[in-house]
């Protein structure tokens, strides 16, 4: 029964963040398309105003999520031999860890 549960929130983590990226890409390029930046200090200041850092922290986190899910997915389906999948786990956990702390020091690094 337990299972049942982390399929159907894993399905949720991947629709969910799925249709966030797909918004966030949407607004994203309709802005650049409408009312595009005509200098370096136009669009340093919308993509480090605080509602568009949140919004592009929340687009990487949901990216995150959504390849967690995906790669973990796969792993458990391909991959038979526990250890090798255990370690295979840690790695791409570790990696996208380290893709988010590095996302999160881009974005929250104001670059004058």
């Amino acid at each position: 029964m337990k299972r049942k549960y982390t399929a159907l929130r894993a399905w949720v983590v991947q629709r969910v963040s799925a249709v966030y990226m797909l918004l966030f890409i949407a607004f994203f390029l309709v802005h650049l398309t409408v009312d595009p930046p005509q200098h370096y200090e136009g669009w340093h200041t919308w993509i480090t105003g605080s509602a568009m850092s949140v919004a592009t922290a929340a687009f990487f986190a949901a990216l995150l999520a959504h390849a967690w899910v995906g790669l973990r997915d796969v792993l458990m389906d391909y991959v038979h031999v526990v250890t090798v999948r255990v370690a295979l786990l840690g790695l791409v956990g570790a990696g996208l860890a380290a893709a988010g702390l590095w996302v999160v020091h881009i974005l929250w690094t104001r670059h004058v």
